[in-house]
């Protein structure tokens, strides 16, 4: 089994940055991708990036590009979601998702963080 936990949510206001952090552990493997989704009171959940844990390459949607880093630290078994220039419309709850070999599906799942940028 996976096991994904999030942390770092909290209140910020706009302009402001925050890292959060989604620590994996249990099974893994070494090629596999680390997703970053959203979902707005009301809206569905939306994917904002990824990163591909071995190569380390990133995606990002056009909404968060320039403004959002994924990354990743071996060592810890931890990917982090620095965001920047934060907005009132970033607020959200923000989760992780593993997509793990042979399905290369986002099956896994953290618990979610909320995000909350005031104007």
């Amino acid at each position: 089994q996976v096991r994904l936990v999030e942390s770092g949510g909290g209140l910020v206001q706009a302009g402001d940055s925050l890292t959060i952090s989604c620590e994996v552990s249990g099974r893994t493997f070494s090629n596999y991708s680390m997703g970053w989704f959203r979902q707005a009171p009301g809206k569905e959940r939306e994917f904002i990036g990824a990163i591909a844990w071995s190569s380390g390459k990133t995606y990002y949607v056009n909404s968060v590009r320039g403004r959002f880093t994924i990354s990743r630290d071996n060592t810890k078994n931890t990917v982090y979601l620095q965001m920047n220039s934060l907005k009132p419309e970033d607020t959200a709850v923000y989760y992780c998702a593993a997509a793990l070999p042979p399905r290369d599906q986002y099956d896994y799942w953290g618990q979610g963080t909320q995000v909350t940028v005031s104007s």
